[in-house]
């Protein structure tokens, strides 16, 4: 990975309200451990990252929006490859930050991916 590599999370579709994404998006929930998952852009496209996602692991996805490894990297959160349980998993590790860090770093990477727009949408929007 580089500073440019996009880092796609799926968005789940309770996560999109009036049209607009939540923050949620980008904050680990209880499940992750502080480490939220997200695919590797140097490994795998948007919409091939959404198939697997949707198809192979039945998960549920509105779309895909992104961060870079850079984006992460200023907000001093660690990027790492995780290629358990696929290749292209990679976590952003928020672990050590308080509640309202990661509050305010997942409104952050929120509107970075935002200005960035969606990559794939189900919708047809991407």
């Amino acid at each position: 990975m580089t500073e440019n590599t996009l880092l796609f999370r799926q968005v789940h579709p309770s996560w999109v309200q009036e049209g607009r994404v939540t923050s949620q998006v980008f904050k680990p929930t209880a499940k992750d451990n502080g480490r939220l998952s997200v695919y590797d852009g140097d490994q795998i496209t948007a919409i091939e990252s959404w198939k697997h996602h949707t198809i192979t692991l039945r998960f549920t996805s509105a779309g895909v929006l992104a961060v870079t490894v850079h984006e992460c990297t200023i907000l001093d959160l660690p990027v790492e490859p995780a290629p358990t349980p696929f290749p292209a998993h990679t976590v952003i590790n928020f672990n050590g930050c308080t509640s309202s860090q990661i509050e305010k770093k997942a409104k952050y990477l929120k509107r970075a991916a935002e200005d960035r727009g969606w990559l794939y949408n189900k919708a047809g929007e991407g």
